[in-house]
């Protein structure tokens, strides 16, 4: 009965350890990151998306936003109402 216990506490265990968040985004800046998205950045972006936490990627030089999903956080490209992405670069 003692083995039976322990298993079903290790696995209720499992299951709590598994609702946990892994990554932060406690706000620690990345490199990138802007603490003020641009005024002009502001007026073209398309509505819908997060102007709260944006950040331009050094691989492309283009603003991206953080999207939060039901099931994860990721950056996505920030674009403008005719979809086209905005970049700080030509």
């Amino acid at each position: 009965m003692t083995t039976r216990k322990a298993l079903i506490g290790l696995c209720a265990l499992s299951l709590i350890a598994a609702c946990t968040e892994t990554t932060s985004m406690s706000g620690a800046k990345a490199p990138g990151d802007l603490a003020k998205v641009p005024e002009g950045v502001v007026e073209i972006a398309a509505p819908g998306q997060d102007l709260t936490a944006v950040r331009i990627m050094p691989e492309d030089g283009c603003y991206w936003y953080r999207y939060v999903g039901p099931v994860e956080t990721t950056y996505l490209p920030l674009r403008t109402v005719d979809g086209r992405p905005i970049c700080a670069r030509a």
